[in-house]
């Protein structure tokens, strides 16, 4: 695995010394050195390092200004630092561990006891970042639908409400799209529900290319999906709802699935303080046009905010959104 250490002190026979101690046992792939705090800290922001051995007693910046610049940077802070120190103060020694230090060393030092002391922080950072990466795979599953990979219903609804208080503050544009899969039950009727996954997973993947990396697109339930468009005017999100449709009209499925004809049904709003100043009144906006878009005969788009636009300007020959 590679691993890497930033050694900070102003003696070069201190630096070679540790160097020395730490290649024999191969504890790591890549060694850096810094004779001050500065030099060290520009060192770090470049290149991630997983322990840090550094002294207190340097010109300029010293470690314990070295400490407290360290505190500065959230994405460092769990990076083990290993006080080198040539007297025994156990004021300063204290007053290090105090600031963000997680051990110190004596110098002259026993060879065995730094490489000791070293691995004992290593194996620590290695805990603490698998319990991170763990805990950030738990976050992502808790919010993601397993099927199609996009976002659950419980995160939209949380998204979603960010999104409306920010629009109410600031006065910004905000649309919902609401889709639904025409005629699901009959693709599960007659395909199976096997490859009605296909078919959610290929309606997913369509959402997923049309909006903007920012957009929010989520599966509702069922054959129901989401997108919140942030920063969207309702003719934008028309367009895209209806960039969207076409997406689905014109898909051509393989092997099951060659002879299916899938369509889509679309209902957009835009965010209103009259109308959609609650997430829940937002979607029954954005439902009941989905609503009349499977009325009126569905493989349509249709909106529900007439102060803005009275009819929707909808071609076939639509431009991306990047």
């Amino acid at each position: 695995m590679f691993t890497s250490v930033l050694i900070i002190d102003d003696s070069v026979t201190v630096r070679e010394q540790i160097i020395r101690t730490l290649e024999s046992f191969k504890l790591f792939s890549r060694y850096y050195e810094a004779e001050d705090g500065m030099e060290g800290f520009k060192i770090l922001l470049s290149s991630p390092v997983d322990i840090i051995l550094c002294d207190l007693e340097m010109p300029r910046i010293d470690g314990f200004k070295f400490l407290r610049m360290l505190k500065t940077r959230p994405d460092h802070q769990d990076v083990p630092v290993i006080i080198l120190t040539g007297t025994n103060d156990r004021d300063r020694k204290i007053k290090g561990l105090e600031q963000g230090a997680s051990d110190y060393i004596t110098k002259p030092f026993d060879p065995e006891e730094l490489v000791a002391r070293v691995n004992i922080h290593l194996k620590i950072k290695k805990l603490q970042d698998d319990l991170r990466r763990s805990n950030e795979l738990l976050l992502e599953l808790s919010n993601t639908d397993h099927l199609t990979g996009l976002f659950n219903r419980r995160y939209m609804m949380k998204a979603l409400d960010k999104e409306l208080q920010r629009s109410i503050r600031n006065g910004g544009s905000l649309s919902l799209i609401m889709l639904d899969i025409d005629h699901f039950k009959r693709v599960n009727d007659g395909f199976g529900h096997q490859q009605g996954d296909v078919v959610l997973q290929n309606v997913a993947l369509i959402l997923q290319k049309e909006l903007r990396s920012y957009d929010c697109a989520a599966r509702y339930g069922g054959e129901e999906f989401v997108a919140i468009l942030p920063d969207s005017s309702l003719k934008e999100s028309v367009l895209v709802a209806e960039r969207i449709r076409l997406a689905v009209q014109n898909t051509i499925f393989n092997g099951p699935l060659v002879k299916l004809s899938l369509t889509v049904s679309l209902g957009v709003a835009c965010f209103s303080h009259e109308h959609t100043a609650t997430v829940d009144g937002f979607i029954k906006l954005a439902d009941d046009a989905l609503y009349r878009a499977k009325g009126n005969g569905r493989n349509r788009v249709e909106f529900n905010d007439p102060e803005q636009l009275r009819s929707p300007a909808i071609t076939t020959d639509l431009p991306h959104r990047t």
